[in-house]
């Protein structure tokens, strides 16, 4: 019985082995699109591990701050850390934007955060931490920076003191770590003409610019220019405390409180939910595709030996022996290209713009499917074998 379907594979073992190749190529691509989801979820974690807190606190009635815009005034994180259970509170901004190097731009989220505290980089592969107050900046490696590297983000230039790794939003955009006042500054702050345009506009409103009161028009122009809103606080509370913590900022402070565990719902239950979908039906058309493929080859080399087929039901080969035949050669058909799609996966997953995870667990699966797929593929294949007639092996 084995005997019957290796020899077959042999004696056209190039179209086969060029129709597992082909068939490999398409299952890698399949094993990639699941890769890039894994990979998805797997940055929305390693977003919330680096950020180091066990809180988020955020503007009332958003989903902030990574799934909508929030805006907190900075000093806030006072009256959280009076609270009890918690034990750390930092301010923090996130601002996704174009970092200029020269005349190349790199796609990032800017993050200010301040020293020591829940938001700073936990880790770095090289050079060493902030400094100074201003115009330093540590970034992630995928963004390509090297330490001594001068960027440009909005009117500043910053100089590039370290670097880490796997820093990445949920969008797998590579982070930059700032001052918090530097963030501040570049998130809030206008542009000088446009501050300019805004102080003409309230010297000429007779309501904010009184003869009779002295500076009240230099006051409202400095409440114009300063810079005191944040986008999020990050909270560390003690061991087992985050959900009474969150309770008490949802009620007695007016605020927002998401919890690690509601903080991964919105990033994979809702941020990422559409791109999961639409990989979804990637997956299902790419499964179906596959199916096709060994279903007209299966087929068509029945097809090709008829008459051979004919010869074994005359000398009494079973049925069941024909149709094993054909199943086996349809597995092996996708044992090639199930080897073939992991290794091509494996080799260019490193070079796509997006983190692309292969999961063993997922590797074993698709094992399961790419067999399962070549068994009912093969079914039509076994129908027209079960079919020929004896007769035709002398009918000329």
């Amino acid at each position: 019985m084995i005997s019957l379907a290796a020899r077959d594979i042999l004696h056209s073992w190039s179209k086969f082995v060029f129709t597992g190749l082909g068939l490999g190529l398409l299952i890698g691509v399949t094993f990639t699109m699941a890769g890039v989801y894994r990979g998805m979820v797997d940055d929305a974690v390693a977003l919330l591990d680096n950020s180091g807190a066990d809180l988020w606190v955020v503007q009332k009635d958003t989903q902030g701050p990574y799934a909508e815009s929030s805006s907190l005034r900075d000093d806030v994180y006072r009256s959280l850390l009076g609270l009890r259970g918690v034990t750390q509170a930092a301010n923090v901004t996130y601002l996704t934007m174009q970092v200029r190097k020269g005349q190349t731009d790199v796609r990032a989220m800017v993050v200010g955060f301040e020293p020591g505290q829940p938001g700073e980089p936990d880790h770095l592969i090289a050079g060493r931490r902030l400094v100074r107050g201003h115009y330093e900046a540590i970034a992630d490696v995928a963004t390509g920076f090297r330490p001594g590297d001068v960027v440009r983000i909005r009117r500043h230039d910053y100089t590039v003191v370290g670097l880490t790794r796997r820093m990445v939003s949920s969008g797998g955009d590579p982070m930059v770590f700032i001052s918090l006042k530097d963030a501040q500054e570049a998130q809030f702050l206008k542009d000088n003409d446009a501050i300019v345009n805004e102080r003409a506009r309230t010297a000429a409103n007779p309501a904010l610019n009184r003869p009779g009161v002295p500076g009240l028009l230099d006051a409202i122009n400095a409440s114009q220019t300063s810079n005191r809103n944040v986008n999020a606080v990050l909270v560390r509370t003690e061991p087992g405390q985050a959900d009474a913590v969150a309770q008490d900022i949802r009620r007695w402070k007016h605020l927002q409180a998401y919890t690690r565990a509601e903080m991964e719902d919105i990033l994979v239950a809702k941020l990422i939910a559409t791109a999961a979908k639409q990989i979804g039906m990637f997956l299902v058309i790419l499964t179906v595709v596959s199916a096709a493929i060994v279903a007209f080859i299966i087929y068509t080399m029945t097809l090709g030996k008829i008459r051979e087929i004919a010869v074994l039901k005359l000398i009494g080969t079973h049925n069941g022996t024909i149709a094993s035949m054909i199943v086996q050669q349809a597995l092996g058909l996708g044992l090639i290209g199930f080897v073939v799609g992991r290794t091509a996966a494996t080799l260019w997953g490193p070079f796509f713009p997006k983190y692309v995870l292969l999961l063993p667990g997922d590797a074993v699966r698709g094992f399961v499917v790419v067999m399962v797929v070549c068994v009912l593929a093969s079914t039509l294949a076994v129908r027209a074998a079960l079919k020929v007639d004896p007769a035709e092996a002398i009918g000329g």
